[in-house]
């Protein structure tokens, strides 16, 4: 995967992403303390933390240093890592690198690799719109993927990026309009070598509607599946 400089990602996908996944990320120290009373109050009767009101800069040590397991547990050692990763790292040094570690779908990880592969430009000159498209499937890469079957979701979510950007006073209303109204094309995409791209892909998106985003990105699945590829 393809690391870049925080300044090298320009300013529409950082906005785009806070705006999004972590609208406080600039004010908290690392955790958010009504999100998680509201995450312990919505979980108290399944005896497990399924929602968790997650900062960026939880989401990066869940994704980075812990397992995927929802235990009250884990949870906990969540929220400490987060706070000592804030005292130790800039905002910038965070967001850098969850940009850079962000999934994409199928084998794309980092910005700058999926908006090399996406648009076919350097996440530096993405434009509004096209950022927040992107700044939209992290949260779950396989059922937003533009390839798909849920491309309008994706178009809806873009827009609700970019309402939240304008609420957040990160965008004008004519900006806001304007990426709105934008037309914006991806690129086909590439099979990367795999063989039979359509069939492997439609695997990947009903394992995904059948045992989630987390599963297929970090479960480390052995798939064995009815295809002859010879025949």
């Amino acid at each position: 995967r393809t690391a870049i400089p925080f300044a090298d990602m320009g300013s529409y996908i950082k906005n785009a992403t806070v705006a999004i996944e972590d609208s406080a990320f600039y004010q908290h120290k690392g955790i958010r303390i009504t999100a998680i009373l509201r995450a312990m109050i919505a979980n108290v009767t399944s005896g497990s933390f399924s929602q968790g009101g997650s900062t960026i800069t939880q989401q990066l040590i869940k994704n980075s240093l812990l397992t995927k397991d929802k235990t009250i547990t884990r949870k906990f050692k969540e929220w400490i890592l987060a706070l000592k990763m804030e005292r130790t790292l800039t905002k910038e040094e965070i967001l850098s690198i969850y940009l850079n570690e962000s999934p994409y779908g199928g084998n794309l990880y980092g910005i700058e690799e999926a908006s090399q592969s996406f648009f076919g430009k350097p996440a530096k000159d993405l434009t509004l719109s096209e950022a927040a498209y992107l700044a939209g499937i992290p949260q779950a890469p396989t059922y937003y993927s533009p390839y798909g079957k849920n491309k309008q979701k994706l178009d809806e979510r873009k827009n609700v990026v970019l309402a939240r950007m304008y609420e957040l006073k990160f965008i004008t209303r004519d900006e806001l309009e304007k990426a709105r109204n934008e037309s914006v094309v991806f690129l086909p995409r590439e099979a990367g070598g795999i063989k039979a791209p359509h069939f492997v892909f439609f695997i990947q998106d009903y394992l995904a509607d059948k045992y989630g985003e987390d599963v297929i990105a970090h479960g480390g699945l052995k798939v064995t599946t009815t295809l002859d590829y010879e025949l």
